[in-house]
């Protein structure tokens, strides 16, 4: 698979790895230090999930230069507005014990500061301590909002995508493809409830673990996975889709699951 090119020319692999749940510091350390050795170069993280420490003890602890690490980290509700979201900026930066992540996301489009918010991200991509900002959870209302205010168009929008909610979220897919955004994908694996008869017929006519197939869906509709896993062998078998294609028949049945089941809030209902 080939590295995403993002609006800001810089690039990000292809697939990452996601430490939603992966907590305390320890636990993510240890399961951060796997998921490189394994061969990730994305780790998406959030102030939020409570392990920005250990992630950034792994980083530090690996023979992997920096510069061929993509590191997401998000803003929470909380920290929303101007002045607030560059403290909170900063408050991660040094939990990470980074000088600059490669991407920073407001993380809910639930605060009435999130154009206040999106201010202080372009200050900070503007300083170069954020390589590339964007937002998460973002619908296409929320995003139209964003592009009427902002001077630096979202580099990226993540996302809960998967087929479950497949109709839900392609309107935004396609919606963010149109003006350039990268879209990318948490909890892509059902937060592992794999076991959809679709899902497993699919994966027996393909010969691939169920994880190998919905994984593989994402790529095929332009969308940057990030599947998360404490367990070695799962997750050197999530990173190894290249080998095989989905055909349009097996991606229209999957397509059409759309049984409704969303693992995160549904930001559809945010003002």
């Amino acid at each position: 698979m080939q590295p995403k090119q993002m609006n800001t020319g810089n690039f990000m692999p292809p697939i990452g790895f996601g430490t939603w749940k992966i907590n305390p510091d320890q636990h993510a350390f240890e399961a951060t230090l796997e998921a490189l050795s394994a061969g990730y170069r994305l780790i998406d993280t959030a102030h939020i999930y409570d392990n920005e420490a250990g992630i950034g003890r792994a980083i530090h602890a690996t023979s992997i230069p920096r510069d061929e690490l993509f590191i997401t980290t998000k803003l929470w509700n909380d920290d929303q507005g101007y002045e607030s979201a560059l403290r909170a900026f900063d408050e991660s930066l040094r939990r990470l014990n980074l000088f600059y992540v490669d991407l920073y996301l407001i993380h809910w489009p639930s605060s009435p500061l999130r154009l206040e918010s999106w201010r202080a991200l372009e200050s900070l991509y503007t300083l170069g301590k954020a390589k590339a900002i964007g937002v998460s959870n973002y619908t296409e209302k929320h995003l139209r909002e964003l592009l009427a205010h902002a001077e630096i168009t979202p580099a990226v929008n993540q996302i809960e995508f998967h087929p479950s909610i497949f109709r839900a979220q392609m309107p935004i897919v396609e919606f963010c493809k149109q003006h350039g955004i990268v879209v990318q994908a948490y909890s892509p694996l059902l937060s592992g409830h794999m076991d959809h008869p679709t899902v497993l017929e699919v994966a027996e006519r393909c010969g691939r673990p169920p994880a190998q197939v919905l994984l593989r869906w994402s790529v095929q509709h332009g969308v940057v996975p990030l599947p998360s896993s404490t367990k070695p062998e799962h997750m050197a078998q999530n990173l190894a889709i290249d080998g095989f294609v989905l055909k349009d028949q097996d991606m229209a049945l999957l397509d059409d699951i759309n049984d409704e089941y969303r693992v995160a809030p549904n930001p559809y209902l945010m003002s």
